[in-house]
């Protein structure tokens, strides 16, 4: 079993790096993937204690090779409002902000750290998301950043790529 979590700002690549990693690695593991931004309870303190609780509720049922239930947050209606169910697997990729916390790390997780300059990585995001989230986006870059220095993360990576 490997369990990967990929990491870094807002921006960096990190959905594109595991979407590149899945297709890879699926053609011989069974192999789940999951996205933060399916996980945070929206802009405001989305990197909290609840997140951290329910990352570790995921890593406890990957090592034990359990299926797992995860709440999934709608953007639009800014709420937990559906849910999907994951079945043991070979591999688990989990990324996003937040991904390779100290919880995944304590797993046994790869992880892989993407840098990106902030204002590339605001724009990316802006140009994917769209602009009307600038405001909100400019503050998450504050949370981010805050949660990576409390948590370390860049320093405990195992692979340091910038985009």
């Amino acid at each position: 079993m490997t369990l990967i979590a990929i990491d870094g700002p807002a921006g960096a690549g990190k959905t594109t790096l595991a979407a590149k990693m899945m297709t890879e690695l699926a053609l011989y593991n069974s192999i789940n993937l999951i996205h933060m931004d399916d996980l945070y309870s929206g802009w405001s303190n989305p990197l909290n204690e609840d997140l951290s609780l329910t990352l570790s509720r995921i890593v406890e049922a990957f090592a034990s090779q359990k299926e797992f239930t995860v709440s999934i947050f709608n953007w639009s209606t800014n709420a937990f409002d559906s849910s999907l169910t994951f079945e043991p697997s070979e591999i688990l990729i989990i990324e996003g902000v937040g991904a390779g916390q100290k919880t995944v790390r304590d797993a046994g997780a790869i992880l892989y750290w993407l840098d990106v300059e902030p204002e590339i990585g605001l724009a990316r995001v802006l140009n994917r998301d769209g602009f009307d989230i600038q405001t909100q986006m400019r503050q998450w870059q504050v949370d981010q950043d805050e949660h990576f220095e409390r948590d370390a993360t860049r320093t405990f990576a195992n692979h340091i790529l910038t985009s």
